[in-house]
């Protein structure tokens, strides 16, 4: 892996995120809650991202800082059914804010790594084998995947 290469997945990681927010930007504030066909309503999806991005995160810096790690997967459904966590009705400004930090303190560190920390992996408990790749291609293209859930009707 060349540096050339960190340098598009830097620029795809954050083109994904204003894919995203493009998305988002386009909803009424009277569309959150309209139910989609393909299952979470745009408010759900919004809390959704942000929780994910915030989990991405926190895997990328263990990925970084402490190869061979465990990678803890979550059960994204049960997270947006938690009265708790108020996926169906809290704002969306919090987990759009949250959204936006976790992606930028993402990027940094992208900017940041070496060729030969794309090697870096751990184990997820879900997926098994996780490495900085699998990493990239999942929340490259995790983001553009909602924005054209949010766009469908």
């Amino acid at each position: 892996m060349s540096e050339q290469e960190l340098i598009k997945f830097a620029a795809d990681y954050e083109a994904a995120t204003n894919v995203f927010l493009a998305a988002v930007s386009k909803i009424q504030s009277s569309d959150l809650d309209k139910p989609k066909q393909d299952g979470w309503n745009a408010r759900q999806v919004i809390h959704h991202l942000a929780d994910s991005e915030s989990q991405s995160c926190a895997r990328l810096k263990r990925l970084v800082a402490e190869p061979g790690t465990t990678i803890q997967g979550y059960d994204e459904n049960k997270w947006a059914q938690s009265a708790t966590l108020g996926y169906l009705e809290l704002p969306v400004e919090n987990s759009l804010e949250l959204f936006k930090s976790s992606r930028a303190a993402s990027l940094e560190i992208i900017k940041r790594l070496k060729p030969e920390q794309l090697s870096n992996s751990g184990t997820h408990t879900e997926s098994g084998a996780y490495d900085l790749r699998k990493w990239f291609s999942s929340y490259i293209n995790h983001p553009k995947d909602h924005a054209n859930q949010l766009l469908a009707d």
